[in-house]
């Protein structure tokens, strides 16, 4: 684990300045394409799924370690070719783990926050589930593991080959000539994220496009219909950790109140979307069915907001940060403690964006563990050894924090409720 937190240390400065370059670049061009509450939300996603891989929160019922252990008929050396073979039965596994994530209902709950922006950028790609727990599609790397593939190259492998699915989410990369026959490109993906009928799952490849060709699910992007993106039941929240977990609700929902037995089984494995048929009458959801003609999801922020949601961003940035460069000094317990605060942070955070009064109580509840956390570990995870004045400057800050999330809930409450009145006047 401490190795894949350096690999992160190293990435994650790259990914933060591709983003800023592109959202520089979208403000100059003032092309209304981008969003500083969705960006926002997306890097708070992001955030939330490296604490779930650092927490460990993943059950693999079959390791790909215990299947070359068991199944290997040859034993095989590392070497280029290896690695060559190697990067292309993952990509094979991600194609099919990405169809069936996309045409199975409960394991569309995966993957639906990947799809939820409205927006595509860059920071799209980061939006990456936590609602995951099981690793379900290792079986899919059998080839690599009959044939003896070590472990340690699908080891190195696996996070290469999902850092590679990063460059393509942008709306400012055209078409690509040859490339496009060879590669997952923009233009490929961006049919992909679209909500329009003809492009609906479409394009699931994630490195090499010619999945989509042999299995028949490749779609070019046509000129003359451009790309809508998003998910047809809508999210209408910036809270990543409320949307992982929004499909899985309606779910549980729909098979409690379903009459028919088979009904309450069987829609966890029907395609994706499907409701029993009483339960859509009664309990009806809205559905984008035109995505010509819809309002994308917003809530106003006025420019201290924005400034507020850039300073909490920095703060969560140093804590992810500082997380994954000590990783070896955490004990479990430490761990958790300290996924636990940054999850109670992203929630905190993105609640507010969403103007619930809910927020000031998320707020108040993370800033009261942050200062106990610094009372009782010596400055921040012992950090004033090395960092001198970090206790009072954070003292400082989550009292603040707490002070300006009060101010704002105040206002959004204030403006709200004017609004109510003037809608009824």
């Amino acid at each position: 684990m401490e190795s894949y937190g350096q690999i992160l240390i190293t990435v994650i400065p790259i990914f933060l300045i591709m983003i800023l370059a592109e959202y520089i670049y979208s403000w100059y061009k003032k092309d209304n394409l981008m969003n500083i509450n969705d960006l926002v939300s997306s890097l708070s996603s992001g955030l939330t799924n490296i604490t779930k891989d650092i927490l460990g929160l993943s059950i693999g019922i079959i390791s790909y370690g215990w299947m070359v252990g068991h199944l290997a008929l040859f034993t095989i050396e590392e070497s280029w070719l290896v690695y060559v073979v190697a990067f292309i039965v993952i990509d094979f596994q991600g194609y099919w783990t990405h169809r069936w994530s996309h045409h199975i209902n409960i394991f569309w709950n995966r993957h639906i926050i990947h799809h939820s922006s409205e927006y595509f950028n860059l920071a799209c790609a980061l939006r990456q589930s936590i609602s995951a727990i099981f690793n379900l599609f290792t079986f899919l790397l059998l080839p690599a593991a009959i044939i003896g593939i070590p472990h340690s190259v699908i080891a190195i492998l696996a996070p290469l080959h999902l850092f590679a699915q990063f460059w393509y989410h942008t709306i400012y990369i055209g078409k690509m000539g040859f490339l496009e026959k060879i590669i997952v490109t923009p233009s490929h993906h961006r049919v992909h994220h679209a909500i329009n009928p003809e492009y609906q799952d479409k394009n699931l490849s994630q490195v090499f496009i010619f999945w989509d060709k042999i299995f028949g699910t490749f779609q070019e992007e046509l000129h003359h219909i451009p790309p809508v993106y998003g998910i047809t039941r809508p999210a209408h929240s910036w809270n990543p950790i409320k949307i992982n977990y929004q499909h899985l609700w309606l779910l549980i929902q729909d098979a409690w109140r379903a009459r028919s037995w088979l009904d309450k089984i069987r829609i966890w494995f029907m395609p994706t979307g499907w409701r029993p048929e009483d339960v859509v009458q009664a309990y009806p959801v809205r559905k984008i069915n035109d995505p010509y003609h819809f309002d994308r999801y917003h809530t106003h922020s006025s420019t201290g907001l924005k400034v507020f949601i850039c300073v909490q961003m920095f703060y969560l940035q140093f804590f992810i940060f500082y997380f994954l460069s000590h990783l070896s000094d955490f004990n479990t317990s430490g761990i958790f403690l300290y996924g636990g605060f940054i999850g109670l942070s992203v929630y905190a955070l993105t609640d507010l964006m969403d103007r619930n009064r809910s927020a000031l109580f998320f707020e108040v509840l993370k800033n009261f563990l942050g200062l106990a956390i610094l009372q009782s570990t010596q400055g921040w995870f012992y950090s004033s050894e090395f960092i001198p004045g970090i206790q009072p400057a954070l003292a400082i800050y989550f009292v603040l924090s707490s002070v300006v999330a009060a101010w704002f809930v105040y206002t959004h409450w204030k403006e709200d409720h004017q609004f109510v009145i003037a809608s009824g006047a």
